[in-house]
């Protein structure tokens, strides 16, 4: 049975399923009814730790979004931009290869965010982060992203952090008015 997540919330993927080696990450949105289409990316940024212990890309290859569609080892691999949320489903998705990762990644963050839109998450009906166990089909974790996110354009929904051999989804859920290339700055 999947965890629905909320903001703060860690669970032990390794422990949820433990012969899991492949992870999809799932993104879906539905459009308030009237509006016009919105366009949600999902990004993952391959990170290891300075010495203040905050998450810095590997390099800038390490940054998996819709123009950069996998890192250098191909252990992450966003499958496609979709730009109106439209179907059943998931509308994005990034496989992770959690055993070919790049032995120096610590943390795996994940941040959703509209492009180019001023229009925050309040015109969107539904959207969610989900987490399955790639070769199984098995739905691991869910996290919806609900109104607190209404004027925001950007969300950091979590983090996949490797402690010791296991790797945890940490839920951050964490929203910012900010574009792309300045949530990049950060990581770099």
């Amino acid at each position: 049975m999947a965890i629905n997540l909320e903001k703060g919330n860690t669970i032990n993927l390794t422990k949820a399923e433990p012969a899991l080696s492949q992870l999809k990450l799932g993104l879906g949105w539905d459009l308030v009814p009237s509006e016009p289409p919105i366009d949600i990316d999902c990004c993952v940024f391959i990170c290891k730790h300075d010495t203040q212990e905050q998450p810095k890309l590997l390099s800038d290859k390490h940054f998996v979004f819709y123009n950069n569609l996998k890192c250098p080892q191909g252990a992450v691999e966003h499958q496609g931009d979709n730009r109106t949320g439209a179907g059943d489903g998931d509308d994005e998705v990034i496989n992770i290869n959690l055993q070919t990762i790049d032995p120096n990644a610590q943390e795996l963050s994940i941040f959703v965010t509209i492009h180019n839109d001023s229009r925050g998450f309040a015109h969107v009906s539904t959207s969610y982060i989900r987490l399955y166990n790639e070769l199984t089909g098995n739905l691991i974790a869910e996290y919806k992203l609900g109104q607190e996110f209404g004027n925001e354009s950007a969300v950091q929904v979590g983090s996949l952090v490797k402690n010791g051999s296991d790797w945890e989804f940490h839920a951050v859920g964490a929203g910012y008015q900010l574009g792309l290339g300045d949530i990049v700055a950060g990581y770099q």
